[in-house]
């Protein structure tokens, strides 16, 4: 199998002979989890992903809003800091600030998660996935194919109607 590096920092398919043991659709939380798990249990793994690896959670949603707690509670903590009886003066929030302390989480869990798919053997595909067949997938023409296949492409919010 050939393979290059992606700017991901992990390896990409690329070419013929991509039969794998184990093709994952999605690589948020279930399916780098999955991908990593096969990986240590010596199964060939391809991990199809049409964003960034680490999905809603790490990037828009779970993290980012612990993040963003995290930095209220810290201030509320300042706030309330005579309570306790600490001599603390709260001089507001600055967001610009907040919103580096929060990309600085993301951006780190990223990286080490990038770390943990390469040292794994796993092989990232870059584009959005499409089951072809009974174990096939094509990503951008071409084809992967996996004695298994795994679905974890996440969710999507229903929008209501009339809230368009």
């Amino acid at each position: 199998m050939n393979r290059s590096t992606s700017s991901r920092e992990a390896t990409v398919a690329d070419g013929p002979g991509n039969n794998f043991d184990i093709v994952i659709l999605g690589g948020g939380s279930g399916g780098y989890a999955t991908a990593l798990r096969a990986a240590q249990l010596g199964k060939s793994v391809a991990l199809v992903e049409k964003g960034k690896l680490g999905g809603t959670c790490l990037h828009n949603g779970c993290v980012p809003t612990k993040a963003l707690l995290h930095a209220a509670e810290v201030a509320d903590a300042a706030r309330e800091s005579g309570t306790f009886g600490v001599k603390a003066t709260f001089e507001g929030i600055d967001m610009p600030q907040v919103n580096a302390y929060k990309d600085g989480v993301i951006g780190g869990l990223y990286k080490g998660l990038q770390g943990l798919i390469k040292a794994a053997g796993i092989t990232v595909v870059e584009g959005e996935g499409r089951l072809t067949g009974p174990k096939t997938v094509t990503v951008d023409g071409q084809e992967y194919t996996g004695e298994n296949l795994v679905l974890a492409t996440g969710s999507y919010a229903r929008t209501l109607p009339g809230l368009e």
